[in-house]
């Protein structure tokens, strides 16, 4: 199977938002793995060799649903190659995800707070699902903790969404699927270290220059979006084809 840099630098660049914009929505993931704990039995909760595997069916819950909206993202793009064609739909697309991508690096750097009004476009969705998590609590199975994470996973979240706009520019549903998949793996090791390093990681979530560093990483990312050619990737590839 040939080397393909398009796909390549979105499951990369899609990993590293993940780790990136988990550090900045610490707070937020924290308090729904907060919640999820708070709900278990006190036999659970206060052993960890028996909390993590709860945790972890939580986030292997919410991972799934971004892989299942990344194909939603794939079948987007495929509808508007199919009606703007191939080549100006694509590039349509990856300078609408460039934009959301540098919105969002400007939202996390505290540059541009507007940017949180993009969460809404999520809103009247989540109105509908959230209840569903809601009969989960009080969690009792590692069933029912993937179920909550497959519900809170649809969470209106700007940073969610900037990942979402670089999946609809993968090339297909697959790969679109795959890159979320690659933006929730980012997202691992930050949430899935609440409670262990909770101190450290929050410490570090609301230093400011900190955030600003995070803001102009990802606004970097946002030209790799809509410059593909500039990925170094890309040039090591095409160099080595000559």
């Amino acid at each position: 199977m040939p080397f393909d840099p398009a796909f390549t630098t979105s499951y990369l660049v899609a990993f590293v938002m993940g780790l990136v914009s988990s550090l900045h929505c610490i707070g937020m993931c924290g308090s729904i793995i907060g919640t999820l704990t708070l709900s278990l039995s006190p036999e659970i909760r206060h052993k960890k060799a028996l909390l993590l595997p709860f945790v972890f069916n939580y986030n292997f819950g919410r991972i799934t649903s971004y892989t299942i909206a990344g194909a939603l993202a794939g079948l987007v793009q495929s509808l508007a190659t199919l009606q703007l064609g191939e080549i100006h739909g694509h590039r349509l697309l990856q300078i609408l995800s460039a934009m959301i991508m540098a919105g969002a690096g400007l939202y996390i750097a505290g540059w541009f707070p507007r940017f949180a009004y993009i969460e809404k476009a999520g809103m009247h969705f989540w109105k509908t699902i959230e209840p569903f998590g809601r009969k989960l609590i009080p969690v009792k199975t590692r069933t029912h903790a993937f179920l909550f994470g497959m519900v809170w996973g649809w969470l209106p979240c700007g940073l969610v969404y900037a990942a979402l706009a670089l999946a609809a520019t993968a090339g297909d549903v697959s790969k679109s699927a795959l890159t979320m998949l690659a933006f929730g793996l980012g997202t691992l090791p930050a949430v899935m270290g609440v409670g262990i390093m909770t101190g450290i990681l929050t410490r570090l979530s609301r230093m400011h220059r900190f955030k600003q560093a995070v803001g102009l990483f990802m606004i970097i990312l946002a030209l790799l979006a809509a410059l593909p050619w500039l990925n170094p990737m890309a040039i090591i590839n095409h160099s080595s084809l000559h």
